[in-house]
């Protein structure tokens, strides 16, 4: 709550109390629903025993979410809880208020670098390490372009990598003559593989010309858990000058150390699991590695900010609504907590494998264990291609992500906090129904 009790202050001062108003109405609001999280783990149930994780699907009404919905789609678009949505409202409405005062002056300035210091720590890095961006596919941009790479040099990834975090390097590469080389995943043998089999399949695939490995912390098809630390080991062992990682389904899902994995850069977008307003990203990068990486975006700042991290969000004009709506969601997730949250997601993971085997006519097309898995599962449904069950499932009202191609017939199914394991029970339900 630091940097809100900071921009209210400022706030005050600079404006007049009215001005913040909305934002002091925000401010309790945000302060009751984080104490009702804080407690969860404390306070008893009807019945008189402890709360537990699965009691956070009870708070449906916290969100925004259509009730004639089941959202399974958490992997695709996050959404923002109802408190966290009204504090973005009220820096809308203080913004405009004097929109040259708070987009120019000086009034945001300290609490956007509280908002930086906050997300370092959520995923375990300096806060001059962190720069605020817009979404992962711009922190892979900025390393496409600000890179300098050219003929004899190679960028390798597997078919398990977002097209946010792989076209921007064959675009690249057809302008500086770079080679863009990607490799088959064998997603036929997901349950099959260990934390060792996925260091040598990527092992055998690096080569001389190597400079640029690029994998998903978490992938968005199967939800297969890179081993972070040993990927990024091994290939500078190999000779490999960079590793990128693209960490959109792993921020707000897992709990993360940048700065001891061993990663060169890091993308994010915190829409998804840290349910922040939309049009936000992370880019880590590593303070030895920052010399070899130029802005993908400059303006008047680069004198001003040279040799800091906000070079590379140098963008003048920007959405400080947002930026500041991001704290709030991460004093949310806090409040929640990483093992509570964690306990959870497994969970409801556990739920899915269960109703998939109990169905019988169900394919797990996921890793086996949470150590290589996720809140992220993909399900080959018998008798039916993925699109065509899509079709047919979001007209009973649910919400998910079909793949189909590149050895895949899969629907993904990514659930969240609030997600229940009377909605999951109900997928499998309506699925059958189908079937018959």
């Amino acid at each position: 709550m630091g940097h809100r009790r900071l921009f209210l202050k400022q706030l005050v001062s600079l404006t007049g109390a009215a001005a913040a108003g909305n934002l002091l109405t925000a401010d309790r609001a945000l302060a009751s629903s984080l104490d009702r999280v804080r407690t969860m783990g404390q306070r008893p149930t009807d019945n008189g025993a402890p709360a537990r994780p699965a009691d956070l699907s009870r708070r449906a009404d916290e969100y925004l979410l259509d009730p004639d919905i089941v959202y399974l789609n958490h992997a695709s678009i996050g959404t923002v809880p109802r408190v966290v949505h009204e504090a973005h409202k009220a820096y809308l409405a203080t913004c405009e208020s004097n929109p040259w005062l708070h987009m120019w002056g000086d009034a945001w300035e300290e609490p956007r670098e509280a908002v930086r210091a906050r997300a370092a720590e959520a995923v375990g890095c300096r806060a001059e390490d962190l720069a605020l961006t817009h979404n992962t596919t711009e922190g892979f941009n900025t390393l496409a372009q600000g890179l300098q790479l050219g003929p004899g040099d190679e960028v390798l990834f597997s078919t398990l990598n977002h097209p946010g975090a792989s076209v921007c390097w064959h675009y690249r590469a057809a302008q500086s003559g770079f080679t863009v080389r990607q490799f088959q995943f064998p997603v036929e043998r997901i349950t099959e593989l260990s934390v060792q089999d996925v260091l040598d399949l990527h092992d055998r695939q690096i080569s001389p010309q190597t400079r640029v490995l690029v994998f998903p912390h978490i992938d968005n098809i199967v939800g297969l858990r890179h081993p972070l630390k040993e990927l990024s080991e091994m290939a500078h062992s190999r000779g490999v000058e960079f590793v990128a990682v693209d960490g959109a389904q792993s921020v707000g899902m897992i709990p993360l150390s940048l700065a001891r994995s061993g990663v060169d850069f890091y993308a994010a977008s915190p829409h998804k699991w840290w349910q922040s307003p939309k049009g936000l990203g992370i880019l880590y990068v590593r303070p030895e590695v920052r010399p070899a990486l130029t802005p993908l975006w400059v303006t008047w700042g680069q004198t001003r900010w040279e040799g800091s991290i906000r070079v590379f969000e140098d963008y003048g004009t920007r959405n400080l609504p947002e930026l500041m709506a991001l704290g709030d969601a991460l004093e949310f997730q806090r409040a929640i907590g990483d093992a509570v949250r964690e306990e959870r997601l497994k969970a409801l993971r556990t739920r899915l494998r269960q109703g998939a085997e109990a169905a019988g006519f169900v394919r797990w097309r996921s890793p086996e264990s949470w150590a290589l898995g996720a809140s992220l599962c993909a399900l080959e449904i018998e008798g039916f291609e993925s699109p065509e069950l899509f079709r047919l499932m979001n007209q009973a009202g649910f919400v998910f992500r079909p793949f189909f191609g590149e050895g895949i017939n899969a629907v993904r199914i990514s659930p969240n906090l609030i997600t229940t394991e009377a909605q999951i029970d109900r997928f499998f339900e309506t699925v059958s129904s189908l079937r018959s």
